[in-house]
């Protein structure tokens, strides 16, 4: 695997997990997003409090400008914007592993053994914004 990254705010740890944290405005304080299986999911986590704490107006200050949740708002205190944070990073990586299960489930396994669906019928979907 690579250790390169090609998002802003996040970095990777040594066994494989992509961390972000990002600094309050005017202290020296950093709040923690989280820890997280992909780095898109990091990546996301670091928008959402960059956003929050500075509502920038310039999207290539964003990893991902077109993705910001619609509920993402700035005001907010820095806890606040870490629990915000670590939702929207928590929700990408859900997304992001429900992906690679149907991707396996088609590629990988024998047919039957896995359906990529939930128990009613229904395929998954998982925004975001539903953790917002």
């Amino acid at each position: 695997m690579s250790t390169t990254n090609k998002y802003k705010g996040i970095r990777r740890r040594k066994w494989g997990k992509w961390v972000s944290e990002i600094r309050v405005p005017g202290t020296q304080e950093r709040l923690w997003l989280g820890s997280y299986s992909t780095p898109e999911a990091a990546a996301i986590a670091h928008d959402v409090a960059f956003y929050c704490l500075r509502e920038t107006s310039s999207p290539e200050k964003l990893n991902f400008p077109s993705m910001l949740p619609a509920s993402a708002r700035t005001g907010l205190s820095p806890r606040s914007v870490q629990n915000a944070a670590s939702d929207a990073g928590m929700a990408m990586d859900a997304q992001l592993s429900s992906k690679n299960k149907l991707f396996i489930s088609e590629y990988c396994e024998p047919p039957g053994e896995w359906s990529g669906q939930s128990r009613e019928g229904e395929a998954l979907s998982i925004s975001v914004e539903d953790y917002l």
